[in-house]
Formats: structure tokens, C-alpha cells, sequence
């Protein structure tokens, strides 16, 4: 197996495309059946996390918790977008600090309130001291295989591979030395894509 490390930084929402935020963005993410819900979820995390892993699932009320974590890790399919699909696993301090975030997202988003809007009342909520960053390092698992990601740039989703991130916070382009722009080509090179509280370091897994 072989890693290649990515440093990046990000508030769990990527970029909403200019042309869906001036119209409005009303559409709302998909509804899976309950079981393939739960597969997906527990996809992201190691096997042999996966049996006392909580888990979320999205339904027609919003995120519901179906199972408490016996482990202290936490699984759930992070919807930031409409078309994304994320299944993550969040170790203790991830599912103490993140993973509110990203069930308030979602819930929001399955209401078919607009992704900008609800970026500007994440932030809000950051400000208030209602989310805060990790206060400490630790992992979020994405090695599921079905990572699917809109990508603003060619207007299409995309799947993403296999990877770990370890929480950073407010880790900068400059801290690393890194390139102002990624570079798909040299995806090996350190880049922060999101600089803010809910930083990540991630590690794409081969």
C-alpha cells in the first residue's frame, strides 16, 4: 500500500458553483434505503471499527442516530451538497466537534435551503461559539470507495479515492510552503484548500 499526503483545511463544505448560488439552490440531496445507508457510512471506517461504530442516517425527517458508538467512532455520509456523498468516520473528538456541524448542514440542505445560506449560518454559528474547531489531533476515516464529489470546476460529480484526514486546524498555505493553486498533476505536493477552523491534513490511500 502506498500513501501520498495532501495537506488540506476546510469547514466540511466545499464551493458551491457560482451559477447554483445566484439562483437560489433549492435541490436536495438523495435518500438511500436505511440499509444502504448504513453500508455506505460504514464503509469509510477500517473493519474492524465498523461493528461499535455509531451511526447516522439520513431519512425524510433529516439525520437520525440509529446506533450508539460502543468505540467512540462515529460514521455518517457527510451531504455538503446536493450531489456529494461522503461517508466518513469520526473518532472521538471528530464526533464532539464535526460531526454536529455536518448534521446541521445536511438536515438543512435535505430542507432544500440553499448551500450558501447555509455556509453564512455555519459561520454564524462558529462566531457564537455554538461549533468549534477539534481542540486536539485525531482522524476522520473516508476509506470507502464510493466517495462521490460535485466538482464546481467541470460541473460533474466525481468520485474521490480512499483517505485519511487528521484534524489541523487553522493550518495556512504558508505554514506548509505550499503552491497558492493545487496542482491535479502533482497531487503529492502539500495544499491547503480550505483555511479555517475544521482543518485536515489527509492522507489519499493506494
Amino acid at each position: 500500500m502506498r500513501y501520498k499526503a495532501i495537506i488540506t483545511s476546510f469547514i466540511l463544505v466545499f464551493s458551491i458553483p457560482l451559477a447554483l448560488a445566484q439562483t437560489g439552490n433549492s435541490l436536495k440531496p438523495e435518500l438511500l434505503e436505511q440499509n444502504e445507508e448504513i453500508r455506505i457510512a460504514l464503509s469509510a471506517a477500517p473493519e474492524h471499527l465498523r461493528d461499535g461504530a455509531g451511526i447516522w442516517v439520513l431519512t425524510t425527517e433529516g439525520y437520525r442516530q440509529i446506533k450508539v458508538s460502543e468505540n467512540n467512532f462515529t460514521c455518517i455520509i457527510n451531504r455538503d451538497h446536493p450531489f456529494n456523498l461522503k461517508p466518513t468516520c469520526y473518532d472521538a473528538e471528530g464526533s464532539r466537534t464535526i460531526l454536529p456541524k455536518v448534521v446541521f448542514f445536511g438536515n438543512l440542505l435535505h430542507q432544500g435551503v440553499p448551500v450558501d445560506e447555509i455556509q453564512a449560518l455555519v459561520e454564524e454559528k462558529f462566531i457564537a461559539g455554538e461549533f468549534t474547531a477539534p481542540s486536539r489531533p485525531g482522524i476522520a476515516y473516508m476509506l470507502s470507495d464510493e466517495i462521490q464529489n460535485y466538482n464546481p470546476a467541470s460541473g460533474e460529480v466525481e468520485s474521490f479515492p480512499p483517505h485519511l484526514m487528521f484534524y489541523a486546524p487553522d493550518l495556512t498555505n504558508d505554514d506548509v510552503g505550499a503552491p497558492s493553486d493545487f496542482v491535479p498533476e502533482s497531487p503529492w505536493l502539500p495544499f491547503v484548500a480550505y483555511q479555517g477552523e475544521h482543518g485536515f491534513m489527509i492522507v489519499i490511500v493506494e
